[in-house]
């Protein structure tokens, strides 16, 4: 295991764009969600025959709470949290503001900063339930990034990549889903595999979330150029995270075998080399996974 790495983060500006709504309760009470047995069976499903397992469980979820799965959820508290993983998530966030915002107006766009919600447990979005075991998500419908900062232990003890700059590899990816909403890349993508085979629009989900990771290297390479957040073994512990969650690992340690046609987010391998190739160049032309070779 790598040793636990800490990155310097402490001078960087506090994003206010940061939604805390850790131990509210759902709206009707529900604050549990699905048992751990049935989310572990509907991964186990959702790899063999090839559907993201975040769509079964999400789906579930909204059948066992009755309708839409869907009801208003009271806003939870604005802006930085006073707790050091708040302030480390705001600090984070404030740093791909700045950044993003320097890379549009560079390119003559604008960058509009989406919102982060903290929570525990399970909580409501416009894309439905949104729980813990989904890890955090990217919701084009509300520009919005969900986190269970509880998702942070476990990357650390179950999949063995610990570090602050580990941790903040996880949510520059999911703001790098926001860039590409911004640009017109997902809503292409998500239209064009509403029309195509099952294994066909994994592989198109694929080069989406490297191209994500791609992006996640460019808020670093950026990142340490404007503010100095590196510390030694940052690099390989954000490179160890993107490793550990492949899809080929995560398939080996779920039911024993790989199924390359099921992926959704990419292998090991890919995951690393993406994330290297945003964090060298620091320029969204690299990033373009759509016309790259997938191997």
């Amino acid at each position: 295991m790598l040793r636990e790495t800490t990155m310097r983060w402490g001078d960087l500006r506090r994003s206010s764009n940061v939604e805390d709504r850790r131990g509210m309760r759902m709206p009707g009470g529900r604050g549990g969600g699905l048992g751990i047995g049935t989310i572990l069976v509907l991964g186990i499903v959702g790899y063999a025959l090839g559907i993201d397992p975040r769509i079964l469980i999400g789906g579930a979820e909204m059948l066992q709470g009755g309708g839409s799965g869907y009801e208003q959820q009271a806003p939870g508290r604005e802006g930085a949290p006073d707790d050091e993983t708040g302030q480390f998530i705001s600090a984070v966030l404030g740093s791909s503001e700045d950044i993003w915002g320097q890379i549009f107006s560079e390119s003559g766009g604008e960058y509009r900063e989406p919102r982060l919600v903290v929570f525990s447990g399970a909580t409501q979005s416009a894309c439905g339930l949104g729980q813990s075991a989904m890890g955090p998500f990217y919701c084009p419908g509300d520009q919005r990034i969900y986190l269970d900062t509880s998702f942070f232990q476990e990357l650390a003890q179950r999949f063995r990549a610990p570090g602050e700059f580990a941790n903040a590899y996880v949510i520059a990816h999911e703001i790098g889903h926001h860039v590409q909403n911004l640009i017109g890349i997902l809503p292409r993508v998500n239209a064009q595999r509403q029309s195509l085979p099952q294994a066909q629009a994994n592989a198109l989900s694929v080069r989406v979330e490297l191209q994500a990771d791609c992006f996640a290297g460019v808020w670093a390479h950026h990142a340490e150029q404007r503010f100095k957040i590196l510390e030694e073994g940052d690099v390989e512990a954000a490179l160890n995270a993107a490793s550990a969650i492949g899809d080929d690992k995560l398939q080996r340690q779920s039911q024993g075998m790989v199924v390359p046609d099921s992926f959704t987010h990419g292998s090991s391998a890919q995951r690393v080399q993406w994330f290297r190739t945003g964090l060298q160049s620091g320029s969204l032309r690299s990033c373009d996974t759509f016309s790259a070779n997938p191997s």
